[in-house]
């Protein structure tokens, strides 16, 4: 199944049905012309490089419509990240992936004051060049019957790639995944099972299509299920957020967790009333969030489990299986292998170890990166870098990543772990990042930046009620604004680098 000929079939069947509405532009597109528009942009597109194609667009109708025109032109979409040094991102993207042309926007660059890039084009400058001749062309060929109107846009097979997304970076220069029609249908087909999903649900957008949640969720998710999605620009716009959710009844609002703690705090009892998902990805899911939604608006945040290179549903709890504080079940069709980080060894039920997945959601690889692919990949099996256990019931219990594991006095200790400590004794709106620095004595030692000052022997001396004297923090920094990724995960590399900055002073 290819993904673009998928829309077609949907936007064919559906026709005047709402599929896109616009919060940014106050745009409302149906799927009759969501299907016109992405044909003239297909045409438009034609004049660029075949291969790979930039799109640094917001999440908004301009950016589904301009990945779906890519696709229909026979071209790969690269999805470049525009919340931090959007220039050197699409500079590097270029640079790895051998393309020139990127679809962006000027308001876009206006607005986060980046520099014009060679090989950008405007999405402005393409909706002028439009003529009547091309909007009657597209009218006429949408009519085409279904068979026909599929030939008329690019073939291919579903092992192809369908978007090449960047690893986010936080722990060290970020790789293109590759991820196939066949991958991310794959992933469509698992949530659908486990997730009553219907013509009738509204999904809110509202995160970056760089990042493979947003890819999935707002993206392909509706495309497949014929639902109508509310794209809205700015994540962190939170009280415009919870108004589009009122406003528009959203039914499915997936999101992460230090974005989810933001809408909390700006919204009002009623703003929910509409949502019967409420999905948390990409972070850990504090219990105080939880606690949060359930007390002010009589809602369950499910917390589930993925990585941009699995497309990227891994595990997810639901409404009828729902186990807080682990990631869920695993998707039907996803093969789980946890095994010990030294020995390799199988683990048993509560044994934590390396958590390994297969199935047919799992990326391709990584792109002109076969050492990084070839490492990637045991026992046919894609090792995540994430460590876990999970128990007797089958729920994944996510303990973190093994490299935010440090070993001190021969144990190893979860950062993670700490952290989850640590957060639980803070107000909610103190953000919290525990690092590992080079110490010449223990080879290393534990330091907690944190967003506010706190009384450290007080918290200390709680912290040492739960955790062994090893794994408490020797030292506390306060960082104000904690850097965060796009999708508001906290940037573990450049917050160490900021600590080991401080402390050498």
């Amino acid at each position: 199944m290819l993904l673009h000929h998928r829309f077609i079939e949907t936007a064919k069947r559906l026709g005047d049905k709402e599929y896109i509405v616009d919060r940014t532009t106050n745009r409302r597109v149906p799927y009759s012309k969501a299907l016109i528009a992405s044909l003239i942009l297909s045409e438009k597109f034609q004049k660029y490089d075949k291969g790979f194609i930039g799109i640094m667009i917001p999440t908004s109708a301009g950016c589904i419509l301009a990945s779906l025109a890519a696709l229909m032109s026979g071209r790969v979409p690269v999805m470049i990240n525009y919340s931090t040094m959007a220039a050197k991102n699409c500079e590097y993207a270029q640079q790895k992936c051998a393309f020139h042309t990127i679809i962006t926007s000027k308001a876009l660059l206006e607005k986060i004051q980046c520099p014009v890039v060679p090989g950008m084009v405007f999405l402005e400058d393409i909706m002028e060049s439009i003529s009547i001749m091309d909007k009657l062309h597209a009218a006429v060929r949408s009519k085409l019957p279904l068979a026909i109107l599929k030939k008329t846009v690019a073939q291919g097979d579903e092992n192809d790639n369908l978007v090449i997304l960047f690893t986010s970076g936080s722990e060290k220069e970020p790789k293109a995944v590759q991820l196939s029609h066949k991958n991310i249908a794959a992933n469509l087909k698992s949530l659908e099972q486990v997730l009553e999903f219907s013509e009738k649900d509204i999904m809110l957008g509202n995160l970056p299509m760089f990042h493979s949640f947003g890819q999935t969720a707002h993206l392909w998710l509706p495309i497949w299920c014929g639902m109508t999605v509310v794209t809205y620009a700015n994540p962190l716009d939170f009280k415009g957020v919870n108004d589009v959710v009122r406003e528009e009844k959203v039914t499915i609002f997936a999101g992460t967790p230090s974005f989810f703690w933001g809408y909390v705090s700006k919204s009002n009892p009623g703003d929910y009333e509409s949502c019967r998902i409420i999905l948390a990805g990409a972070d850990k899911c504090p219990d105080a969030l939880r606690k949060a939604f359930m007390e002010k608006h009589n809602k369950v945040i499910l917390e589930a489990y993925g990585c941009t290179e699995t497309a990227p549903g891994l595990a997810i709890n639901t409404p009828s299986h729902n186990r807080p504080g682990s990631v869920g079940r695993m998707l039907p069709d996803v093969f789980l292998r946890i095994e010990n980080h030294e020995t390799g060894e199988e683990c048993g039920v509560r044994e934590t170890g390396k958590i390994l997945v297969k199935g047919d959601n799992i990326m391709k690889g990584y792109f002109d990166d076969f050492e990084n692919t070839s490492l990637a990949f045991r026992h046919g099996y894609y090792d995540t870098g994430d460590m876990g256990w999970q128990d007797e019931e089958g729920y994944l219990w996510h303990v973190g990543r093994l490299k935010r594991f440090v070993k001190i006095g021969g144990e190893m200790i979860s950062l993670i772990k700490v952290e989850d400590v640590l957060e639980k004794l803070l107000p909610p709106e103190t953000k919290v990042c525990v690092v590992e620095i080079p110490d010449q004595t223990k080879g290393a030692k534990i330091v907690a930046a944190v967003t506010h000052q706190l009384d450290e022997k007080e918290v200390l001396k709680k912290m040492a009620e739960q955790l062994p004297n090893i794994a408490l923090p020797k030292q506390f920094v306060v960082i104000p604004d904690l850097p965060q990724m796009g999708t508001g995960k906290i940037d573990f590399r450049t917050t160490t680098n900021m600590v080991r900055e401080l402390m050498s002073k």
